[in-house]
């Protein structure tokens, strides 16, 4: 079990990692470039807007923190080896999907929302690539999440 929770607590926080990194993204968003010294900003650009930015920072550290958040509850809710292993497959690759789909959301037209056109814009390789494994995950998601709810209102070990 100790090792099913240090992968989890090292997954999540690498995810939980990347979304700070978007902090910066963020900053350099909402700025036009960095301020290196006071007073002084060094101005550039990067591709997708503030709200994707936001939603990149926001979303995957909420995401890293669900990973490392049931790696420290699992052995506490009496979840055996083998569902905590199925856990950890189903949320760090939720964790790692979802973040894939922000980053691809931030450079693709459509939002990355849809594998082809829609209202917000053109689909290209960057919409599938961060759509496809999101849909998955998506619903990997759920079945985890019900995994934990069935666990938790449960007398016996899970």
């Amino acid at each position: 079990m100790l090792t099913t929770q240090r992968r989890m607590i090292g997954h999540g926080a690498t995810i939980l990692f990347i979304g700070m990194l978007a902090g910066v993204g963020l900053l350099v968003s909402l700025v036009g470039g960095l301020e290196i010294i006071p007073g002084s900003i060094i101005e550039f650009s990067i591709p997708g807007n503030t709200d994707g930015w936001v939603r990149t920072h926001i979303g995957s550290m909420l995401n890293g923190m669900l990973i490392i958040i049931v790696a420290l509850v699992i052995h506490s809710m009496g979840i055996t080896e083998a569902t905590a292993g199925k856990l950890r497959w189903m949320l760090i690759g939720t964790g790692y999907a979802n973040t894939l789909f922000y980053l691809a959301a931030l450079v693709a037209p459509n939002r990355a929302l849809t594998f082809g056109d829609n209202r917000l814009g053109e689909t290209n390789l960057a919409a599938i690539i961060g759509l496809a494994p999101a849909l998955v995950f998506a619903v990997i998601s759920l079945i985890a999440i019900f995994i934990l709810i069935k666990a938790a209102f449960s007398s016996t070990e899970a």
